[in-house]
């Protein structure tokens, strides 16, 4: 790709950096000026009939049910049935299946590669949304297709009400502040936890560049895995003891000797060192080369589907 200009707008990467990154949004108009999508709708759909590609198409009206979700990967008939609004396909990591996708990510070379997730990408016709909801990672979404309308709310966290019986996630009771209408190459960052809301306004589609943010309980998941795999072990031993600590309740003096235990254990930075760098490069999907071969590309994307129509995809 060459050198890239900045996908920032007029604002330099350290502006971004200090005054929006999981902070504020940014809407940047004309990100990428006269952007060229490089898949199409028809070669989204094609990719979900892919047995090894993660793919969802959520049904806000028009299913059995409001907010219908249904999983990948898809048959071809599934495209030929499909209502006219109201819909929206979604493919995670695109960019492992399509090189000029993965070339997007060189746009973002002002923050840590390893931070990264994918590049999922939604396709929808007028109307089509997954609803008001929030994300736990920073996300950047590109518009490539049409026109979609983009509402911000207010900032979510573990409490927030969601529609019951529903696995999307939805915000019960979503509190518009922000509203823009964003067409191809048009850009808006959102940081994790904001309530956002996007709306097709036209045949629409975006990608979403996401930036993976684990869980404490899946980061210390990960490093016990790692301990007992290095056999790194290290008992417990009891603080100096007293009679009167021998009672039913916990003595706080035993607390703070596993709080000890595990601040020595802090000290590792070799171990942790190590650890870190490992767990943040892992893919997303390890069982996946990301060097795939022209063919099985071409394989994936050779039939497509959308509102009945079939072609032939071409790669880019």
């Amino acid at each position: 790709m060459g050198d890239l200009p900045s996908i920032l707008g007029g604002i330099s990467a350290d502006h971004f950096l200090n005054e929006y990154w999981q902070k504020k949004p940014l809407l940047i108009r004309r990100a990428i000026p006269n952007f060229d999508s490089p898949i199409s709708g028809e070669e989204l759909a094609g990719l979900s009939l892919e047995k090894d590609i993660e793919s969802r198409l959520i049904f806000e009206k028009g299913g059995k049910k409001p907010w219908e979700l249904k999983l990948g990967p898809f048959e071809e008939n599934i495209f030929q049935n499909l209502p006219e609004r109201y819909w929206t396909l979604l493919v995670q990591a695109v960019d492992l299946w399509v090189p000029n996708v993965k070339k997007l990510t060189n746009y973002f070379c002002f923050l840590p590669s390893w931070r990264l997730d994918d590049i999922m990408v939604s396709y929808a016709p007028e109307g089509g949304s997954v609803g008001p909801h929030f994300d736990n990672y920073d996300v950047f979404l590109l518009q490539g297709l049409g026109e979609r309308k983009w509402k911000l709310g207010q900032k979510c966290d573990s409490t927030t009400p969601i529609l019951n019986n529903n696995l999307l996630s939805i915000v019960e009771d979503f509190k518009k502040n922000q509203e823009w209408v964003l067409g191809p190459g048009d850009m808006l960052y959102v940081p994790p936890k904001l309530a956002h809301w996007g709306i097709a306004c036209s045949n629409s589609l975006t990608y979403s560049v996401g930036f993976r943010s684990p869980s404490i309980e899946e980061m210390l998941g990960d490093l016990t895995d790692l301990l007992m795999k290095k056999n790194h072990t290290n008992f417990y031993t009891d603080p100096p003891l007293k009679s009167n600590m021998a009672k039913t309740s916990i003595d706080p003096a035993f607390i703070q000797q596993v709080k000890k235990m595990l601040e020595e254990l802090m000290k590792d930075d070799e171990l942790l060192n190590d650890w870190f760098a490992k767990y943040m490069t892992t893919p997303k999907f390890p069982d996946l080369s990301e060097e795939l071969n022209e063919q099985r590309i071409a394989k994936v994307a050779g039939i497509s589907y959308i509102n009945g129509k079939k072609k032939a995809a071409q790669t880019r």
